[in-house]
């Protein structure tokens, strides 16, 4: 699996024969600095974990232009069939919900956090429940990106039911868990073997450095990868 961070939320995977980005952020992201063309080449699906707008991202004009698969609940997909996306093209959910996505599944789980578009004087879209995204290949680990939230206790029916071995966790305070409280999520409701940051660096008002994260899974036995903005990494 090869999967590359383009700061923020957004990631784009590769594996299955399948080429995905999770919450595409990417025009405006202060992380990447850049449009959103490269990170979409080839891309087959887009998912996206709730509705703010530095998660949608570019979703709109990716689907437009690559053709992909749109997954994500169903307030979103109509949000984004309204601003020209295909509706040929949705596969939508929700909370509980698997759906089968050519090659791999997505699972849709609870996550701790709100979910709209819009706002700051104008009108305030809203667009569902938020969600963590479980990822489920034939021939890979199964991949847990959490999306925003915060830490809840049922994330141990998440271990238990999905058995996930790769996590993406939120970490930069404010707006999600902080570092150290992510790092308890991961020591005491999962059995990650390699775990990825999320959701800091970007902006001034969240953390800036992963340190707290990192600190408190020494000596876990957990990989903790950071990798560099538009670094393809093998998992």
């Amino acid at each position: 699996m090869k999967l590359t961070w383009y700061g923020h939320s957004a990631f784009r995977i590769e594996a299955a024969g399948a080429t995905i980005l999770i919450d595409p952020f990417l025009t405006g992201n202060p992380s990447w600095g850049k449009s959103w063309e490269q990170a979409a080449e080839g891309v087959t699906h887009v998912l996206l974990t709730h509705g703010h707008d530095d998660h949608i991202g570019d979703a709109a004009a990716i689907l437009k232009k690559t053709g992909a698969m749109l997954v994500a609940n169903f307030e979103i997909c109509m949000y984004l069939v309204g601003k020209g996306v295909s509706d040929r093209k949705i596969n939508p959910g929700n909370l509980g919900g698997t759906v089968d996505c050519g090659g791999f599944t997505t699972t849709f789980v609870n996550a701790l956090h709100s979910s709209s578009a819009g706002g700051a004087g104008g009108t305030n879209t809203y667009l569902g429940n938020p969600a963590g995204l479980i990822l489920h290949f034939p021939d890979e680990r199964t991949l847990y990106h959490m999306g925003d939230t915060d830490i809840f206790s049922d994330m141990a029916l998440i271990n238990e039911l999905h058995e996930p071995k790769i996590g993406i966790v939120p970490i930069g305070d404010r707006f999600t868990m902080g570092g150290a409280v992510a790092a308890l999520a991961c020591r005491r409701f999962f059995d990650f073997e390699t775990v990825l940051p999320s959701h800091y660096g970007s902006f001034p008002i969240i953390d800036q450095t992963a340190e707290k994260f990192v600190a408190g899974l020494e000596d876990s036995g957990v990989e903790v990868v950071l990798p560099k903005v538009g670094e393809a990494r093998e998992i």
